[in-house]
């Protein structure tokens, strides 16, 4: 789903110039565009403190399909609303989209720890979360381009035929899975007994399958305890039996999160006003003001010219000048392309940049086609920009894993990782870096910052409650998420509908909080013994003072086992 959940994200500019014009004014689309983000975050705060065993009661395989299949659901009615141009159709896509994404990744996350287990789980998932990954970064590539050539809606239908594609993908992993099953089903009955990774080797064997034996992971004895606490769900009184450190851990991953995932929303935005297409020179107006810049149109040239007459330097970055006014109807022009055009007549007696729509072929072809043709090329360098912070967590995801359990560091990573954060966010707000440095910056604190964080919740915690503790950070972080979107957007509507630097200095007052954060986590974490800079082969003591191990891993008795602590993995990262 990540192709799908970022498409919005890399059409920042084309959303807003398709949206109907009584809801894309500057400030009001932002605040309606954020929404898409918030809506999805929303089921989320809720999802996680109960998903985890509905994927346990009834098997990883079943439930990611059944997810995939609402996802696709969600981008399909997401794809519908922005064909309708109804914003309305759009949210209700986003909370179904919602509804099965994160789940689809825990239950995706369940097979393959079941797939491999014994044999490379933590390498097995850091190339899940890589492949994840590029699928972001293919969207950030492909999508603005689809948008520019095909049209807004297409860049979303696209997405939907990915989803698609993954509903496929899953119901044929539930056929391999179970057939996998049912050998080593057979197994058992023959005496042989079950052995570690006897199902990966069941998953590789070519011989045919047996007949209809439940799953491994649905035996009454082996998930008896497993299911026992699913049906209590998350309690109270389990939750304040988390110490201090867990909840700096926690609220040290809502305020870093905020400035990471929130700012791919609007990067595009970001990226167009402060480096790719800012405005026009100051000073500016056409040789003949209320008549077209570029076009089949324009007879002869309508060049830009300065107050002393002569014609206008415009920078690389810079939008060319727009005329003062427009006045066109297409019962007026010969020009048979003129049918093309999706209105009637364009009267504008004081045109701005955001009345310019530049899916509209009058504005595209016949009027402004020097506005649009650079915006549409601005639009497709910043997203190939804003992908590099999820290039580098792609290539660095599986390595830094396992560097951190030689290392150890966790709480003091996490902290000099906020503070990469803070400078990154304080020099797009300051300065005109070109942003390929500061993204570059994102991109390596995103992926230490992720190394360290999920494997560090178990250490925080009493052994048994690992599971709740990760199902309450991640509601926790989904509040976050749902927030900050609002918050962006009421930032950017109070700072005259610019970004930069009111948006810009957020994020790292964000990035800030987390540095405090990281240092009072790395002072406790001393006064408790180091569990948290401490290295994976280390065995610590939880809050209530039970034995703590660095990971772990059900037996058959729904105990745990220590295992590589890599295999902690999630969606989120």
């Amino acid at each position: 789903p990540y192709y799908a959940y970022d498409v919005p994200s890399s059409l920042h500019q084309q959303l807003e110039d398709y949206m109907p014009s009584s809801s894309s004014s500057s400030s009001s689309y932002e605040t309606r565009f954020n929404l898409l983000y918030t809506v999805y975050s929303v089921p989320n705060v809720v999802l996680p403190l109960f998903g985890g065993s509905f994927v346990d009661r009834y098997g990883g395989p079943r439930c990611m399909a059944a997810f995939a299949a609402t996802v696709c659901a969600g981008s399909a009615i997401l794809g519908a609303g922005v064909a309708g141009r109804s914003w309305d159709a759009m949210y209700v896509g986003r909370f179904v989209f919602g509804l099965g994404a994160e789940s689809m990744c825990v239950a995706q996350s369940t097979v393959v720890s079941e797939w491999f287990e014994g044999r490379e789980v933590a390498f097995a998932m850091g190339v899940g979360l890589a492949v994840s990954r590029l699928g972001s970064i293919w969207n950030n590539f492909s999508s603005p381009r689809t948008a520019n050539e095909r049209g807004v809606p297409a860049a979303f239908w696209a997405g939907t035929g990915l989803t698609f594609l993954s509903v496929v993908l899953s119901l044929l992993i539930t056929v391999v899975d179970g057939r996998a099953a049912r050998r080593l089903e057979r197994r058992r009955r023959n005496g042989e007994g079950p052995a570690m990774g006897s199902l990966t080797e069941a998953l590789l064997e070519d011989s045919g399958a047996g007949g209809g034996a439940p799953r491994p992971s649905e035996d009454p004895g082996r998930n008896e305890a497993a299911c026992e606490k699913s049906q209590s769900g998350v309690r109270v009184s389990d939750v304040r039996r988390f110490g201090p450190l867990f909840w700096l851990l926690t609220l040290s991953c809502v305020v870093v999160y905020g400035c990471v995932l929130p700012f791919n929303n609007v990067a595009s935005g970001v990226l167009l006003e402060r480096d790719y297409f800012t405005a026009s020179p100051g000073g500016c107006t056409l040789e003949w003001p209320g008549e077209c810049s570029a076009g089949y149109l324009v007879s002869g040239s309508n060049q830009a010219l300065d107050e002393d007459g002569d014609v206008c330097d415009v920078a690389p970055g810079q939008a060319p000048v727009l005329p003062s006014s427009v006045d066109h109807a297409r019962s007026d022009t010969a020009d048979e392309r003129s049918a093309e055009w999706e209105e009637d007549s364009y009267i504008y007696p004081s045109l701005t940049p955001g009345d310019v729509d530049c899916g509209d072929p009058f504005w595209k072809d016949a009027c402004t086609s020097d506005f649009c043709a650079k915006q549409n090329a601005a639009t497709e360098e910043a997203g190939r920009v804003m992908s590099i912070p999820y290039l580098i967590s792609a290539l660095s995801s599986p390595p830094l894993g396992h560097l951190v359990d030689r290392v150890g560091k966790r709480a003091k990573i996490a902290a000099a990782s906020s503070a990469l954060l803070f400078v990154v966010h304080l020099t797009m707000a300051l300065s005109s870096i070109p942003p390929v440095l500061p993204m570059v910056g994102q991109g390596v604190a995103y992926s230490l910052y992720a190394s360290v964080l999920w494997p560090s919740v178990p250490l925080t915690v009493p052994r048994r409650l690992t599971g709740t503790a990760f199902g309450v950070i991640t509601s926790l972080q989904n509040v976050g998420l749902a927030l900050f979107p609002l918050a962006v957007a009421g930032i950017y509507r109070s700072g005259g509908g610019r970004y930069v630097p009111g948006v810009e200095l957020f994020f790292a007052s964000c990035a800030a909080v987390g540095v405090a954060v990281g240092v009072a986590m790395n002072m406790l974490d001393m006064r408790q013994g180091g569990r948290l800079n401490g290295v994976a082969s280390e065995g610590e003591r939880g809050d209530d003072g039970e034995e703590e191990v660095i990971s772990f891993d059900r037996e058959k008795d729904g105990d745990f086992v220590a295992v590589d602590e890599d295999e902690y993995f999630s969606p989120l990262t």
